[in-house]
């Protein structure tokens, strides 16, 4: 039973860590708090849902369509829009964004309706030494990992990568060197966008999705950049699987009504005790 719901909290973890890493990306890097980043999740997880029956591809296929979609959208609402205030207090982005969650999960609300639908897996699971292990949250799993994985090898060796970097640093040294920083914002923007389209194609491999999760992602993001550490890729891994597991023994030893419970508590708990996360540290990387 314990190693059940050790793997079951590592396979819904690997996912939310997905979910964390492009919003903890555009905090790092913007310094602002992108409310959008739900409604993105739900976004992808949508297009998803409908394009898999739709166009008879693999969900695998779907999900690199939602997110090359999810790229263009964002990078273009922070070029034309987010950019214009984007060196203005943290109250001015974080309402901007909060009013574009609120038009995007109405037209989802209006065009997909608040009931919930799933996408209709039939893989069948495998057991191994006991443990019950779904085909679909393993495919859920490496997908969410590989993508995380990709982002930190771009981060790290690409030159766009070392340019993120930079600018998330010093703007302004970064802009004297010759990178252009509106551009590197709305690449950032845009890659957050595609981050979260991949949490949510994962995320319909799983559970049924509606507009109404919104929310509920968003605050399983802040979370995870709080037990990991903000801007950190591995801190968000780190973060998520710590969430996937505390969730998953929290609805064990508690009941599921209270699993989110309990990890907002222990967000509270790291906060106190170590505000920079459990690998994250002072300064940047």
């Amino acid at each position: 039973m314990f190693a059940q719901y050790v793997v079951n909290g590592l396979l819904i973890g690997s996912v939310y860590a997905c979910l964390a890493v492009g919003f903890s990306l555009v905090w790092g890097v913007l310094n602002i708090i992108n409310m959008v980043h739900g409604a993105f999740v739900v976004l992808g997880a949508y297009i998803v849902i409908f394009c898999v029956p739709a166009l008879g591809l693999s969900p695998v296929a779907v999900t690199a369509i939602a997110c090359v979609s999810l790229f263009v959208l964002g990078y273009l609402i922070q070029r034309h829009l987010i950019n214009k205030v984007v060196a203005a207090p943290i109250f001015i982005t974080f309402t901007l964004t909060f009013g574009l969650d609120l038009l995007l999960q109405n037209f989802m609300l209006r065009a997909f309706s608040a009931t919930p639908r799933s996408l209709q897996l039939d893989y069948g699971s495998f057991s191994v030494a006991g443990v019950s292990v779904s085909i679909s949250r393993l495919g859920a799993m490496g997908l969410a990992l590989a993508l995380t994985g990709l982002l930190y090898w771009l981060l790290k060796r690409s030159r766009i990568g070392r340019a993120i970097i930079a600018v998330r640093m010093d703007r302004h040294a970064a802009a004297l060197l010759g990178i252009e920083v509106e551009r590197i914002y709305a690449i950032t923007f845009g890659v957050g966008a595609l981050m979260a389209a991949a949490a949510g194609g994962a995320a319909a491999m799983i559970f049924p999705i509606t507009p109404l999760l919104d929310g509920v992602f968003l605050g399983k993001a802040f979370v995870i950049c709080v037990l990991g550490g903000l801007g950190s890729i591995p801190g968000a891994l780190v973060g998520g699987l710590a969430l996937g597991l505390l969730e998953s023994f929290g609805a064990y030893t508690f009941g599921s009504q209270w699993s989110a419970t309990v990890g907002f508590a222990v967000m509270l708990l790291v906060l106190t005790i170590r505000p920079t996360g459990l690998v994250g540290r002072a300064g940047f990387e």
